[in-house]
């Protein structure tokens, strides 16, 4: 790590300084919901409670980001979160926009895709934004939305250092600057990273598969006119460049640049900073001017938690699963795991939803985890193939996709990262329309551009009905729960988005929606009782 990029994150995002916590009553003061980690999972999950008005108290043994740009692909659905949550527009107003990506084999190009070929979405497919500023802008928001009333605690340089847990609650011993301290959570949410010491703590497994090989990272400062696409090589053509490389544009004119070094590697000889500009030299071509920002080597696995929920303490994000970079799945699975829990333990501590709902955050993100981990395990044996007739079958895929189609959804330089669909689980209500597969029962919405706006933003976090080109049952409330109504017809859908993606050959449509805009149930007309019954089914209630 070089000062440069201690500068430009590290010291610049100081966002909450250590002070002194207030002298500890006896018995330690209880809190509804403390988080451990302030990576942007964490303040995700902070920011979504505190604005429904639940208390968080956040824990982070830091006073701000990391050093290093770490994760730096945010999806569309990343995006989408971050719109509800009041950061999105900081993000594309500060990210690079991209949905281009380009595949090589050696020197040749051996197809392009469109990760949005479609219009009618507010946001791009992706953009690359250092993850220093994305914590950055949920702390902001955090700041505005305790302005407004939030209840939400950060402390800074309060680390974690034992606990116990309990029937109903965790007790939690605290260090800081001015000595320990303990308190108390009805829910304590483990977002402290792959190394989780709670989960250590807890002596809970962490089980999965080691990928044997080494990545080198170098981000760069540099002024170039490559454009703002995904770049990636198999064997590449660049000298001492290792069996792969990918080339990625960040904000501040820094690019990320990744080597496939291999498995048996002298570590310290490889982050030699002339051996290190020596592959960067090859790749940009003689004479390239830049500076080396951040570099690293990383090895990862691809593992998961058997359950996320322990009692009173849930595990979010690299904390319960681990995948690797190839695909832009950590971080952004991980700000799904945050949307997909603080609606469900917002209802619980409420008393309006049953303790087990809490277990369907387990079961829908570990059935996401699976995935992930599936895509990122076949990407990494695409990427270095594990036996002779797979290498020769990766080449010739390879040779293939240049010319023929059919071949092209078989390179796989990482499958990059989509929403999961939640088909099969518990809350999944009825599904009585023969509407477009897409937005199905257990399937998150589907933007589309209307007369004014588009869908996504006319969505509340709340259980909400659509309906299109129909009158839905007046439903304000089911068990004191309230349902938000978005009615639309033809007149706000002239580019005929709304009844591609969402009617299909009907001619009207209600789509009971979660609070993370999954799809409950869906019909061509529905009754109270319908919506109801979908609602409560929603609600956990039918969970035994």
């Amino acid at each position: 790590m070089n000062a440069p990029c201690r500068d430009r994150y590290a010291l610049a995002f100081r966002l909450y300084p250590y002070a002194r916590v207030p002298a500890q009553s006896q018995p330690p003061q209880r809190h509804p919901v403390v988080i451990v980690g302030g990576g942007p999972i964490g303040m995700a999950t902070a920011l979504d409670l505190g604005r429904k008005g639940t208390p968080v108290l956040v824990l982070d043994d830091h006073e701000g980001v990391g050093q290093g740009s770490r994760a730096i692909c945010f999806a569309k659905r990343t995006l989408e979160i971050a719109d509800r949550l009041g950061a999105g527009r900081r993000m594309r107003e500060k990210g690079v926009v991209w949905n281009i990506g380009k595949v090589f084999h050696g020197p040749e190009k051996v197809f392009e895709f469109n990760l949005q070929p479609e219009d009618g979405h507010k946001n791009p497919a992706f953009i690359n934004l250092q993850q220093p500023y994305f914590e950055k802008f949920l702390v902001e928001e955090i700041r505005a939305s305790q302005a407004e009333g939030a209840p939400i605690e950060i402390r800074g340089r309060n680390a974690l250092s034992g606990m116990t847990t309990k029937n109903d609650h965790v007790l939690l011993d605290i260090d800081t600057p001015d000595g320990p301290y303990q308190i108390e959570a009805d829910w304590l949410i483990a977002c402290d990273g792959a190394r989780s010491p709670i989960r250590d703590m807890m002596g809970l497994s962490f089980d999965g598969r080691v990928f044997e090989d080494n990545f080198l990272i170098a981000d760069v400062h540099m002024t170039a006119d490559f454009p703002t696409e995904r770049w990636f090589w198999f064997e590449p053509p660049f000298k001492n460049s290792g069996q792969s490389a990918l080339l990625h544009k960040q904000p501040d004119d820094i690019w990320r640049i990744d080597f496939q070094l291999g498995w048996d590697i002298d570590r310290a000889a490889e982050l030699d900073p002339d051996r290190i500009r020596a592959r960067v030299d090859a790749m940009l071509g003689e004479g390239a001017e830049y500076e080396l920002e951040w570099t690293s080597i990383y090895t990862f696995q691809c593992r998961r938690m058997e359950t996320f929920r322990h009692g009173h303490v849930l595990f979010a994000g690299d904390s319960a699963h681990q995948v690797s970079p190839f695909g832009a799945r950590g971080a952004n699975s991980g700000i799904q795991d945050a949307e997909n829990l603080a609606w469900k333990l917002d209802l619980v501590l409420r008393g309006l939803a049953p303790d087990a709902l809490l277990d369907s955050y387990s079961t829908e993100r570990s059935f996401a985890a699976d995935e992930n981990i599936l895509n990122s395990t076949r990407a990494t044996d695409f990427l270095t193939p594990k036996s002779e007739i797979s290498g020769i079958f990766r080449n010739a895929v390879l040779e293939l996709a240049s010319d023929h189609a059919f071949a092209r959804p078989l390179v796989n330089s990482g499958r990059l990262s989509v929403p999961c669909i939640y088909d099969g689980q518990v809350l999944n209500g009825p599904d009585n329309l023969a509407g477009p597969d897409r937005t199905r029962v257990s399937a998150p919405c589907v933007d589309a551009e209307l007369a004014d706006g588009f869908l996504l933003e006319r969505l509340a976090g709340a259980f909400t009905v659509l309906s299109i080109c129909t009158d839905a049952p007046n439903v304000d409330k089911v068990d004191g729960v309230p349902v938000h109504h978005v009615t639309l017809s033809m007149a706000d859908d002239p580019k005929g988005m709304l009844k591609d993606r969402y009617l299909g050959s009907n001619a009207q449509a209600i789509y009971l929606l979660r609070p993370d805009q999954h799809v409950v149930a869906r019909w061509p007309s529905a009754t109270v009782q319908d919506i109801s019954d979908a609602m409560r089914i929603a609600l956990g209630k039918g969970i035994t």
